[in-house]
């Protein structure tokens, strides 16, 4: 009975060396980047840029939901700039007339999460500066 256990045991051995990669050379993974040339928008020039403001309502962070949102909006071809103040509620973004419409910025928001609504959409000439708050 111990000569069938020390066979097993030998046979396991030898298997599990076999079946080891004697391969001194690391795996070699290809992965996919883009280039700096990709990444970087192109912005044309001589386009009309107009600025929308409106609310973002059902944030509830203003790392997480704001910036995932400034982030998404300020990706989409033809946009300029774009800036989302969780404390007011606010988007403030600038665009491409002829590549952005206001609907597809709204689409984008709504793509960034379920619960932000888009509110009163409007074009504005500036954007609205934050009113520091007096405390008494």
């Amino acid at each position: 009975m111990k000569t069938i256990k020390h066979i097993l045991a030998v046979a396991v051995i030898l298997i599990s060396a076999v079946a080891c990669k004697n391969n001194p050379e690391p795996e070699v993974k290809t992965v996919d980047t883009k280039t700096s040339n990709e990444t970087t928008k192109k912005l044309d020039p001589n386009a009309t840029y107009a600025k929308a403001e409106f609310k973002i309502e059902g944030m509830t962070c203003a790392m997480g939901c704001a910036k995932t949102i400034e982030k998404k909006m300020a990706k989409m071809d033809g946009v300029k700039s774009a800036k989302v103040d969780f404390e007011r509620e606010l988007a403030m973004v600038e665009y491409d007339e002829a590549v952005v419409t206001p609907n597809s910025l709204e689409e984008a928001v709504a793509k960034a999460g379920d619960t932000y609504k888009v509110k009163d959409m409007h074009t504005v000439d500036t954007f609205t500066e934050k009113v520091a708050e007096e405390k008494e």
